[in-house]
Order: C-alpha cells, then structure tokens, then sequence
C-alpha cells in the first residue's frame, strides 16, 4: 500500500511511514489542489523499481484515473535520483559478468508490472510531467517517456544499460524510444549504452526543459499549475488525439473527422 496524503497548497510535505510495517512506502501519492505528485519512494535503493514499487505504482496510477479532482500528475523521485531502473541487486564493484549474472538469475516479474504501469500512466487523461531530479536508468528513463512532460535537473544523467546487462530492452519503452527520436538514435541509445546528460537529451526531444537542480520542484510546480488553469476537457482530448496519431499515423480527414455540414 502506498502514501496518500492530501494538503492544502504552499504546506510541504514530508512522506508518510507505512503504520502497519513501520517504514516507509515504496510509492507516496500526495494531493494538492488539482495537482497530484507521485513519488518513487525507496532512496535507499536509489528508487530501483522492484516488483512490490511498480505493483504499488500501477495502484496509484490506477486511482488517479479515476480522480476527478485531479488535473495534472507529477512522477518524480526521492532525492538523490530520479530511479536506478530494475532492481536486480548490482554493486559498483561487481565485474560485467557479475551484473549479466545477477540480472539472468533474478526472481521478478518486472515486464510484466513495469509495462502495467506504463501504460496506465501514459493513458491518463490527466497531463502528466516527469520531474527528472537525477539520474534516470534502464526503466527509469523508460518510466519518463510515459508522460507527456519531461523536465530535468542539470545534474542529471540518462542511460539504458540493458543489452551491457545481457538482457533486451522491454518492447514499450522500445516503441517509444523510435517514436520519439527515430530508429537511428534509438539504436545508438539502447545498443551503446553510454550515459547521456540532460541537456543532450534535451537537444534530441526526450526533455522538454533542463533546470538547475535546486528550481526543479519550483519550475515543475509553475508548470503544472499552467497546465491545471488550461481547460480539462480541451486538453485532455487534445492528449489522447496526439497520443492515438503518435502510434497509428495521420487519421484519414473526412466528416468523421472535421464534422458534418448543417444542412437544411
């Protein structure tokens, strides 16, 4: 079970401790106002994603699809990094081999949980801004590219390291990767494997905004709060029409389409 807490604006927040296990949740989901923030809760792992976070995640998304009270969702990280990716128990000081082995003899259902929740996060009708306060990796940086916003720290740096670990990148944050930037770039992204920095991401329009560090929380906040003032329903139909031409190509222009003549 996640966090839930609901606030009154400019009152900050501090996550809440689960009071049946005595510690904290993996997701926290705080309201304020018409704006929602979810937080990947687990820095002492760097947020990595483990079965019980996304199962977690995919609950809260779940929730606030159905929130009418809430306009815009923000997905961010406890400090220091936005998510490590699958949690699979790597060291630094482990050798390739050692990672490829920890990740091929792993017990997890991480596909099957982390493209649940992807997809809930990026159907929801609400506008959804990924607040990228460091580093991004493997399914953290896939986790981004399910909302419609990116904005990230300077600071922060973004890389896929799957196929270094022996294993492929799932088929959905693949999909996005070549929508977004092209085969070519997406090839270069997931098969070199090398980190990038915010500002490169940027430059290819996998960010939207590099900020410093210490404005990220302000300059998403500002953002969501345009968002939020926008009229729901226009921007809402307006997400869902991009997202359905970004996976299908140009709808066919007709009546359907452009809508029927009055006629006498």
């Amino acid at each position: 079970m996640w966090t839930r807490i609901i606030i009154a604006a400019s009152v900050p927040v501090q996550p809440e401790c689960d009071k049946r296990f005595g510690m904290p949740d993996n997701v926290s989901l705080v309201r304020d106002g018409l704006i929602a923030t979810v937080t990947l809760n687990r820095p002492d792992r760097r947020n990595s994603l483990s079965d019980p976070m996304l199962t977690e995640l995919g609950a809260a998304f779940a929730e606030l699809r159905d929130d009418s009270g809430t306009r815009v969702v923000i997905v961010t990280g406890a400090p220091p990094v936005f998510s490590a990716g699958a949690d699979a128990g790597l060291k630094s000081s482990m050798s390739p081999d050692e990672k490829r082995q920890a990740f091929a003899t792993r017990k997890s259902q991480f596909r099957r949980l982390f493209e649940r929740a992807n997809t809930l996060l990026e159907n929801l009708e609400q506008t959804t801004i990924a607040a990228i306060n460091g580093h991004a990796v493997g399914g953290g940086w896939g986790l981004t590219l399910a909302c419609d916003f990116r904005i990230a720290a300077a600071e922060a740096q973004l890389w896929i390291p799957e196929v270094d670990l022996g294993v492929p990148l799932g088929v959905a944050s693949t999909t996005r990767f070549v929508r977004m930037v092209g085969p070519a770039r997406a090839k270069e992204i997931i098969m070199d494997c090398r980190r990038y920095s915010a500002e490169e991401a940027r430059q290819w329009g996998l960010v939207h905004r590099v900020v410093p560090g210490h404005d990220l929380l302000k300059v998403t906040r500002e953002y969501a709060e345009l968002m939020a003032a926008k009229p729901f329903k226009a921007l809402a139909e307006m997400k869902a029409r991009i997202n359905a031409i970004a996976r299908t190509g140009m709808p066919e222009v007709n009546a359907m389409t452009e809508g029927f003549l009055d006629r006498a």
